[in-house]
């Protein structure tokens, strides 16, 4: 395997907690506006039922029962002792402030949880919920990641975030003013009338923004979606592994290398779901394409700045 040209995700832990840590990825919503309807919000195009949730079962079960039964699953994988619990599935601020609490005390109840991570909308952050994460980021560790997608207004209409991007600016300053709480976004490169221009402006704006870390999405055609009713209308076509890993190397040239890097694509985990593109389903195949094309290219994170 050739060297890693950007800054992983993996450093950022060891720097942080001085080992190796995983995420325990946990469901304990079963909603969010755009599914709700909420001021004329619809679901967002790319949204299978499960709202990103990495195992649908478990939202039939207790947290707790969740945080032990991964755990010892990835312990058993990684042969590891430390973990984060990620509130993954749909909006994860779109619930009452006293059932959020206790779910973070529920995590923090195991030893082996060192901190959480909190999946959310840049329109579902109150101040309530910003004085919780500042109360909680003083005894532990706290990270928020974003659905931002994009920068381009656009772009969020085509994919019908329901949000804007001044909304997410606005969300992720007011986070970085907690100090203390890591801050993530997760961004979608392969959108209809993307240019390299848009590109670069959302590397810049991510370094200008100074967020922690950024998570990278191909934009991929799964059933029960809306966006599978444009793919098969022809109205929309995902772009090649080849096209993509062009897009992924123009971000990253212009991304500053102190910026972390959780992933480089989506992961369709419930393979008999997607439709489009099928390289998607290939974790690893994709992750180490980008990673040869960006090293043969002699390009790295950062170096166009």
């Amino acid at each position: 395997m050739n060297k890693i040209p950007f800054n992983p995700i993996s450093a950022f832990y060891q720097k942080q907690f001085g080992q190796k840590v995983y995420k325990i990825p946990v469901a304990v919503v079963e909603d969010c506006p755009n599914r709700q309807g909420l001021k004329g919000m619809e679901t967002c195009i790319f949204c299978d039922p499960w709202g990103s949730a990495a195992r649908s079962e478990m939202l039939l079960k207790p947290l707790k029962e969740q945080i032990f039964e991964l755990s010892q699953h990835i312990q058993k994988k990684h042969k590891n002792d430390l973990f984060l619990v990620y509130f993954q599935a749909y909006t994860n601020t779109f619930s009452k402030l006293n059932q959020i609490q206790a779910n973070f005390d529920t995590a923090l109840s195991f030893d082996f949880v060192k901190g959480l991570v909190i999946g959310t909308r840049p329109d579902c952050i109150s101040p309530a919920v910003l004085n919780l994460w500042k109360d909680y980021s003083e005894k532990t560790f706290v990270s928020v990641e974003l659905g931002v997608q994009s920068f381009q207004d656009k772009t969020l209409q085509f994919l019908k975030r329901g949000h804007t991007a001044k909304q997410s600016i606005h969300a992720i300053e007011k986070i970085k003013k907690l100090n203390h709480v890591d801050i993530g976004i997760h961004l979608i490169l392969g959108t209809p009338n993307e240019t390299d221009q848009h590109i670069i402006d959302m590397a810049k704006l991510c370094n200008s923004l100074q967020v922690s870390n950024v998570k990278l999405h191909n934009l991929h055609v799964l059933k029960k979606t809306t966006l599978e009713s444009l793919y098969n209308e022809g109205r929309f076509e995902p772009i090649e592994l080849q096209e993509y890993a062009r897009r992924v190397c123009l971000f990253l040239e212009h991304l500053s290398p102190e910026i972390y890097l959780h992933r480089l694509a989506a992961f369709a985990s419930r393979g008999e779901e997607l439709i489009s593109p099928l390289w998607t389903a290939n974790k690893m195949y994709a992750h180490q394409f980008i990673i040869d094309y960006i090293n043969d290219k002699g390009s790295f994170q950062g170096s166009s700045i």
